[in-house]
């Protein structure tokens, strides 16, 4: 990506979907034990298909540096085309890259 990129571009959105909602309250969850050990919560992005991890995470960091939010860990994966078909036409929906992010135990991004 250019030294010009703006955080926007890196970051496009908050992917929310009912597994993303599931691991944002991962430290909350008191009906599951196995759960209830994990301290840091997980939020999903759809990012950039041409931004690595090291540059999602300082965008993430950057955005949210007031909150004082510092990145762990940032997984990412590519989600392919599906195929649609719409009044008998086949196509495709977008293809795209969503990140991952783990944030330290104690931060959160549900105030912001």
């Amino acid at each position: 990506m250019a030294e010009n990129t703006s955080l926007y571009q890196i970051i496009k959105h908050q992917y929310v979907t009912e597994k993303s909602m599931m691991l944002q309250r991962l430290k909350t969850a008191e009906s599951n034990p196995s759960l209830k050990r994990c301290e840091s919560p997980k939020y999903v992005f759809v990012v950039d298909s041409n931004a690595n991890k090291h540059q999602i995470a300082q965008a993430i960091e950057e955005i949210y540096k007031n909150e004082g939010i510092k990145v762990v860990a940032v997984n990412t994966l590519n989600v392919k085309a599906k195929a649609r078909r719409v009044r008998g036409r086949s196509g495709f929906k977008k293809a795209f890259k969503k990140a991952i992010v783990t944030l330290r135990p104690g931060d959160n991004l549900d105030n912001v």
